[in-house]
């Protein structure tokens, strides 16, 4: 295999991993633990939670507390990684210390995970977050050689990052508000990260699993979703939008 070709592997494959994540992100960690808006069985969440073991490290209960207090002060005091508070492109660069410096708050788990205990699972694994990685990371290059395997975790790692930065940074700074809300649509950054683009529709409807509100926006975390429920591993919440009472369509969405 020529050096090109080693480096085209890496991409795909660093991409695909990436995707894994982004599925476990936006349909586990986001809109089933966060918001409660689906149920998934439990063999199932199992098998979320330790592909997110081994491709991000994240603490579930982490990144929940941090993401409910990020709805409960949306872009206002108290908000962990508001673009109108520090300014989108702190938020972009910081995003990562940001989430680090509120979960690291006892406060902000007892008060916005208490819901998400750990359990032997975590003790034992999930909680152990460098060992998933590590875990991640050598099955890459065991797989695929240490070169391939190398570059392609650190494509993974920099393209997770930055599209889940770029959710929060440009997800509240660009793009279209269809609704009265601080969030912004892009399709584009939708498409990289599984619908999580589509940011001014979740906040003006949270507890709604679907993401995609209008026939030309795509969610693809909602097919992925759809499957699950056809295979009867998950359960919606709601079957439609339930828009929050404030959030309505807004008369000139700005681009």
């Amino acid at each position: 295999m020529t050096i090109v070709q080693s480096i085209l592997l890496a991409l795909v494959i660093g991409v695909v991993v990436t995707q894994v994540a982004h599925m476990c992100t936006t349909v586990y960690l986001h809109r089933a633990l966060s918001h409660r808006a689906l149920t998934v069985a439990k063999p199932v969440a199992l098998v979320f939670r330790f592909l997110l073991w081994i491709t991000t490290g994240i603490k579930p209960k982490e990144w929940v507390a941090v993401h409910r207090k990020h709805h409960a002060f949306t872009d206002t005091e108290g908000d962990p990684h508001s673009p109108v508070l520090l300014g989108w492109k702190r938020v972009q660069i910081s995003n990562v210390k940001l989430y680090r410096d509120t979960a690291a708050q006892p406060e902000t788990i007892s008060r916005y995970a208490k819901d998400l205990p750990d359990d032997t699972w975590d003790k034992l694994f999930f909680g152990h977050h460098k060992t998933g990685l590590a875990l991640g990371i050598s099955i890459l290059v065991i797989v695929f050689g240490p070169f391939v395997g190398l570059l392609a975790a650190a494509i993974h790692m920099n393209y997770y990052l930055a599209a889940n930065a770029a959710v929060n940074a440009l997800g509240h700074h660009f793009g279209r508000r269809p609704y009265e809300n601080g969030a912004t649509n892009l399709q584009w950054l939708a498409l990289l990260t599984l619908g999580e683009g589509l940011h001014n529709n979740h906040h003006a409807a949270p507890s709604t699993a679907r993401l995609a509100h209008r026939w030309y926006e795509v969610d693809p975390g909602w097919w992925i979703i759809r499957g699950m429920t056809f295979l009867r591993v998950a359960t919606l919440r709601f079957d439609g939008v339930r828009l929050l009472p404030p959030a309505r369509p807004s008369v000139t969405p700005t681009a």
